[in-house]
């Protein structure tokens, strides 16, 4: 029978995730698969959980087969004695929709439910995921269990959240979707001579007749039309998040108070995230940053700045993370609990309100039986368990932190359509990879304890800038007139902006703009180009002041992957190529821009900064640090960049100092604090052991 309503769904005048995180702190658990298990281990699991300080745990993502394991059955008894039993613990459930993988039975009786590739190869049950978004026999079966699901659970005092399906990220070439592509077609470009054109279809003599004839980009004998995999890409992902809005709708309209996500995946490259975000009550996110990369604490940092970005500043989840190895990487390294650890105390450091794992115990069986977990395969006499009980009492010693949010001056832009567009075929490199630029741009930067929002352009076109004070364009490909003039309000307001190369190279259709490039931003940047040029494997020696007078030619620093020819039209000159097809040209440029308000001074005056090739680590740290300089940014903790590996975040009123070397830390923060982890109290010099993390507030403040 359905439950009665919870009278205790709020925490004061809070709502949705907010009251949940008022109610309960942080929030720690993880996924649980009590279907895996018997009674007894259920009532064991529990146990365990309230010694480890978990709260909340998400149940039933993969359960559709235990509710309905025949069309039209529903077994569900057992998911209300593990309601009970987690609820009567005081463990909050984040119930999920089982749609992410549908029982074996819907494939055998509907096979065009099943997904099928760009070859045209239809793939059959047997693993996950295996529908087609566009199948709206898949989606009538999914609401279905949805809506009996959430009817029978939204009064259960132990259900305080809800989370769609899992890791959406499906994409189908079958016919079905095919006819659903062509809809949104209609509905982008209302007539297929719209459509012609947006495509540029007279190249190829790819002309269409009627919407009737448009495929998705299936194989082809060669290179796909650029614009129309860009479309079919905003497509899948719009067929994504028609499949998260239905299930979502029909849980509003039973449970309009508790929070509803789904779990995103970082820097996924199937779905723009930006257009998801405001469909979500909380960001949520799976992250599992490889051990084995030694960039990985950097590239984590940006992955959740971009989930923090996505809800407008506002607090996230760590939906899913290892506490050991994971088994779907050829070679898995493991991760020790202290930097298991590290790794849940930074996603906090950069907003996150929540710290889950995938999963509570691990399996036995199936794809994932190697896969780390809380309570591992030898018990809770582990390290690993003893590793996440220590998580646990750090989350709660944490608990002021919640609902406070990290202050940043400085934003980079980044979108997921100019992602596509810019790693299409046929280009000049395919060496060129967006994330890999955004990264390195990044990483100067959390090296020196500088705090970064990320913003989709066209935000920053309706909002502008106001409130940072320093603009990156790493890389933008796509970049709309509306987000170039955003860049020049900007700078003539002060700020600093720095452009990266190959940027503003298209238009929305993925068409290259004539003139010289970029078009939108030559007179911003006071430089122009001609000519873009892959560049030798070697690299090209640079010359001129940023590079310093006394580095020989040929064993200095170089610029890799791609230059472009370029002629300054303002700009000073930074550095140049000093060999090769761009001899003499310039390769990094700065351009003082006037103040709209009049202010004439030098110190008051904005900059425009062009940097039109992949510059080496040092090179590119002059260029951002000159830019923070100009725009009075620096670091949360001075000094920081000569402390390799550590790093630094102020959340409100807290100081995060992560130690992520294998050596102790000393540093320099003035005044007196204490550490929230440890009690421990520092003046002036704080010590972070190797592979530690001290959380700061002053005293007597």
């Amino acid at each position: 029978m359905p439950h009665e309503k919870s009278a205790t769904r709020r925490a004061g005048d809070l709502a949705g995730f907010a009251a949940l995180t008022a109610d309960l702190g942080l929030l720690y658990g993880g996924d649980y698969n009590p279907e895996q298990w018997d009674r007894r281990t259920w009532r064991e699991d529990i146990r365990l959980m309230a010694g480890a300080g978990v709260n909340l745990v998400t149940v039933g993502v993969f359960s559709w087969a235990r509710y309905e394991p025949r069309p039209g059955a529903r077994e569900f008894a057992w998911l209300d004695e593990v309601l009970d039993l987690l609820g009567a613990a005081g463990i909050a459930v984040d119930l999920a929709t089982p749609t992410a993988s549908p029982p074996p039975w819907l494939g055998r009786l509907h096979p065009d439910t099943l997904p099928v590739d760009a070859d045209g190869v239809r793939l059959v049950a047997g693993s996950r995921n295996q529908f087609s978004p566009a199948s709206r026999v898949y989606r009538e079966h999914a609401l279905a269990i949805t809506r009996d699901l959430v009817e029978r659970y939204a009064g259960h005092p132990a259900v305080r959240m809800w989370h769609v399906g899992n890791e959406l990220g499906q994409v189908c070439y079958g016919d079905e979707s095919a006819a659903a592509f062509r809809r949104w077609l209609r509905a982008r470009y209302g007539t297929v001579e719209a459509l012609n054109e947006a495509w540029a279809t007279t190249v190829w003599s790819q002309q269409y007749a009627s919407f009737d004839e448009v495929l998705p980009p299936r194989r082809m004998p060669y290179h796909v039309n650029p614009s129309q995999s860009l479309d079919f890409r905003r497509y899948s992902s719009d067929q994504l998040r028609t499949l998260y809005r239905e299930q979502r709708d029909v849980i509003r309209a039973v449970d309009p108070e508790r929070p509803v996500t789904t779990n995103l995946m970082g820097f996924f490259a199937l779905a723009d995230y930006w257009s998801w975000a405001r469909d979500l009550d909380v960001v949520a996110d799976d992250a599992y940053p490889d051990p084995g990369d030694p960039r990985s604490p950097a590239d984590a940092a940006l992955t959740a700045d971009l989930m923090r970005s996505l809800g407008g500043g506002r607090p996230w989840m760590l939906m899913e993370a290892a506490v050991g190895a994971v088994s779907w990487r050829d070679h898995n390294l493991p991760r020790s609990p202290e930097r298991s650890r590290r790794e849940a105390l930074q996603a906090v450091a950069h907003g996150a309100d929540g710290v889950c794992y995938f999963q509570w115990r691990a399996s036995r069986a199936g794809a994932e039986r190697f896969h780390s977990a809380m309570l591992p395969h030898a018990g809770a006499d582990t390290r690993v368990h003893a590793g996440v009980v220590r998580v646990g009492g750090d989350l709660a010693r944490l608990r002021d932190v919640v609902g406070q949010r990290v202050p940043a001056r400085v934003v980079a832009l980044f979108d997921w359509e100019s992602w596509w567009a810019a790693e299409e075929q046929a280009r000049p490199t395919g060496r060129l990879r967006t994330l890999d630029v955004l990264r390195a741009w990044y990483r100067v930067l959390w090296d020196a304890g500088v705090a970064v929002d990320l913003v989709h352009p066209d935000d920053l076109a309706i909002t502008g800038s106001a409130g940072y004070d320093v603009v990156l364009v790493p890389q933008s490909y796509l970049l709309s007139p509306e987000a170039a003039d955003a860049l020049g309000r900007a700078a003539s307001r002060g700020a600093s902006v720095v452009v990266g190369c190959f940027t503003g190279v298209a238009d929305r259709d993925a068409h290259v703009r004539t003139g010289r490039f970029p078009v939108l931003l030559a007179d911003l940047l006071g430089v122009s180009g001609e000519e873009w040029a892959a560049l030798p494997d070697a690299g090209v020696p640079l010359a001129g002041p940023l590079v310093g007078p006394d580095e020989p030619a040929d064993a200095g620093p170089r610029a890799h992957v791609l230059g472009e020819l370029l002629r300054t039209d303002g700009a000073e000159v930074l550095a140049s190529y000093a060999v090769g097809h761009l001899a003499g040209a310039p390769a990094v440029t700065r351009r003082r821009v006037p103040r709209s308000d009049g202010v004439a001074t030098a110190a008051d005056a904005g900059c425009a900064w062009y940097v039109g090739t992949v510059l080496p680590e040092p090179l590119l740290r002059r260029v951002l640090a000159d830019a923070c300089e100009r725009a009075g940014v620096s670091g949360v903790v001075p000094g920081l960049a000569d402390l390799p590996d550590v790093e630094a975040v102020r959340r409100g009123d807290h100081l995060f100092v992560l130690n992520h070397s294998g050596a102790a830390a000393h540093v320099r923060i003035p005044g007196e604090h204490s550490d929230v982890l440890s009690g421990s109290v520092f003046t002036d010099l704080v010590d972070v052991p190797a592979g530690d993390v001290v959380v700061l507030t002053e005293r007597n403040a």
